[in-house]
């Protein structure tokens, strides 16, 4: 798909949640990935007549070069999962103590968010229903698939896996692992989440805990 941009997330929420209409049926559940992706999530939910609800993940980033994704974690209920990216892990040979050092430094962070975005909040119940798994983007998809693999812990009916943005391989790749991916925009020129939005300033953790408590119509 071609090069299409968004105004900023809340717009592309919208165009995704336009494009969900129909596709996703019955008592459905939308959950945001943080920070950005629970902006977007909030309007889908908001077309979908849906509630929302957050599930945690945090990147487990290269000792060296932390922007790129050895694993991640995702916390959904009582759980949490982790990801390895097996092939990062491979050619950046990560000696296992690495690995759990990071990967315990970012559980406590995880666990600090859980408690900042819920305020108190029980988490909204996902057994036996189709959710919907939003961010603002896909880059290698590493954060998306913790995500994806503690939700189905909780068993749901069914998942899709919706995004605004995303590189093609990523959202390829994410088709095996659930019912159902839509990314609006895959272009093959794909270099960032960001190049798909005017506006892609970075999240604050106010504006998650605002959209989750109050929805997109007061944000």
């Amino acid at each position: 798909m071609g090069s299409r941009r968004f105004a900023d997330r809340r717009a592309a929420g919208r165009a995704l949640g336009e494009a969900l209409s129909g596709r996703v049926t019955g008592d459905v559940l939308v959950l945001g990935l943080p920070r950005g992706g629970v902006v977007v999530a909030a309007e889908v939910a908001a077309i979908l007549g849906a509630p929302l609800d957050v599930v945690v993940v945090r990147k487990l980033g290269l000792p060296w070069q932390p922007e790129l994704a050895m694993g991640a974690i995702a916390g959904v209920g009582d759980t949490v999962e982790t990801v390895r990216v097996e092939s990062v892990l491979a050619s950046a040979d990560v000696p296992p103590a690495d690995f759990e050092q990071i990967r315990r430094r970012e559980l406590v962070e995880l666990q600090r968010r859980e408690l900042v975005y819920r305020d108190g909040r029980p988490p909204v119940p996902v057994t036996g229903r189709p959710v919907v798994l939003v961010d603002d983007g896909l880059a290698t998809g590493a954060t998306m698939r913790a995500a994806v693999v503690a939700v189905r812990r909780q068993s749901p009916r069914s998942i899709t896996v919706a995004v605004p943005v995303g590189s093609p391989r990523a959202c390829e790749a994410l088709t095996a692992d659930v019912d159902d991916v839509l990314c609006l925009v895959a272009p093959r020129s794909f270099r960032a989440v960001g190049q798909a939005y005017a506006d892609f300033a970075p999240t604050t953790d106010e504006e998650v805990r605002t959209a989750l408590r109050d929805g997109p119509a007061t944000m």
